[in-house]
């Protein structure tokens, strides 16, 4: 078994027919599906059974993070793609990025082109939705080169600082390296910005990650900046705990004073909106203070076993 296939699902029927019948398509065979429902309340587990090798049920919502180590843990292939139910894969998607990371074994993680798609159906457009992961000096993140497909779109492999969480594969090796605590992805992230968080602790433990644009997927974005007001609370209040929580556990002395004036002038505005306009996210200030002996704990251990120092990484920050 070359590789285990990761599906998260959580109420996640009405994509998943698409999503299957991408999985169904692939060109590389050598594949097990492993299917981690968390607690779904409409016919997720049903429309998957046929399809998955395994199948967990959790009697709760315990996360993304933790249901993906779930999956992890039982996983038998030499590399783990995790895919998202809202995600479309071309048939080669797989095959292709196999292919790359045989070739390039310092190379942790690998995804490929995401095009932004919209619907149930997960209709394909030519927006690009994700290239991997860019960092920046204010202490966010985001997708590269969102925006329509232009005739400078690479045809080759390029090294990204990590790969987005909606259609990566990953090197099993590398996800047991990486592993903090016991965990490979921190389940206190629960959702959202997980991805960063496991893509910036590779690099500090010397892995690489590259985009190969030949593999093609369909990802249908549902949280971006410009819908945030519509979002639930709990949404927000994740993305405002995620956003400090990935910097107190990675970012060393170099880095936090380089970027200070870009982070602390955004770190001020999330505050201040935290604090008046969106007070729903008031608890994920609360929850960085009462946590903050487990969060330096990892972060100890995270700086103890770095390989990689803030002055190689700064050209990622930008």
């Amino acid at each position: 078994m070359d590789v285990t296939i990761v599906l998260v699902t959580w109420n996640s029927a009405p994509y998943l027919r698409r999503c299957l019948a991408g999985i169904r398509q692939q060109t590389y065979a050598s594949r097990e599906l492993i299917v981690v429902d968390n607690a779904s309340t409409d016919a997720s587990v049903d429309l998957v059974s046929a399809d998955a090798t395994q199948t967990i049920r959790n009697d709760t919502n315990r996360g993304f993070s933790a249901a993906v180590n779930q999956a992890i843990a039982v996983a038998r292939g030499e590399f783990v793609l995790l895919l998202n139910p809202d995600c479309h894969l071309e048939p080669e998607y797989i095959e292709r990025l196999v292919q790359a990371l045989r070739e390039a074994p310092e190379y942790g993680s690998a995804t490929g082109l995401l095009l932004r798609a919209h619907g149930w159906d997960i209709e394909p457009t030519h927006e690009i939705d994700s290239m991997g992961i860019q960092m920046t000096r204010s202490g966010r993140h985001f997708d590269i080169h969102i925006g329509p497909i232009g005739p400078m779109s690479p045809i080759g492999p390029m090294e990204v600082f990590g790969a987005s969480g909606a259609a990566a594969l990953h090197r099993l090796t590398f996800l047991r390296d990486v592993a903090i605590a016991g965990e490979i992805f921190d389940e206190d992230f629960f959702a959202y910005r997980e991805d960063a968080d496991l893509a910036w602790r590779g690099r500090l433990f010397g892995w690489r990650a590259l985009c190969e644009p030949r593999a093609v997927a369909h990802h249908v974005r549902r949280v971006t900046p410009e819908v945030r007001r519509h979002l639930s609370a709990d949404i927000n209040m994740h993305s405002v705990k995620n956003r400090f929580l990935l910097r107190l556990k990675n970012e060393g002395p170099y880095l936090a004073i380089r970027n200070a004036p870009f982070e602390l002038a955004r770190d001020l505005v999330v505050i201040i909106a935290a604090l008046t306009i969106e007070r729903s996210s008031r608890p994920a200030l609360t929850w960085l203070w009462r946590n903050r002996h487990r969060v330096l704990s990892k972060r100890r251990e995270i700086q103890r076993r770095r390989k990689v120092s803030d002055r190689e990484l700064a050209r990622w920050f930008r």
